[in-house]
């Protein structure tokens, strides 16, 4: 489970920041078909780009505390219509 942190550089603000665990490949079981394999992939790499987006989105805005599940969200609105896009 998530350990909440607060991030280095904050002056007066104690407020904890949710760190995702990192996703180890060694624990996981193999999986059971090409399909899931490749299903499992693609998740992962969605999340990376969300979350890369989502810090971007952050330091667009000063880094400034507070609003991280807004840049979530956004991101998560601006990848999944891109992918669409491409998709289509």
């Amino acid at each position: 489970m998530a350990k909440p942190r607060t991030p280095r550089g904050s002056k007066g603000n104690n407020k904890p920041v949710l760190i995702a665990p990192e996703i180890s490949t060694a624990t996981q079981s193999p999986p059971t078909s090409p399909d899931a394999s490749s299903f499992i992939a693609t998740q992962i790499d969605l999340e990376a780009q969300i979350r890369q987006r989502a810090y971007q989105l952050y330091e667009e805005r000063g880094c400034t505390p507070g609003q991280q599940d807004d840049d979530w969200l956004r991101a998560e609105q601006e990848i999944r219509a891109h992918l669409g896009q491409h998709n289509a």
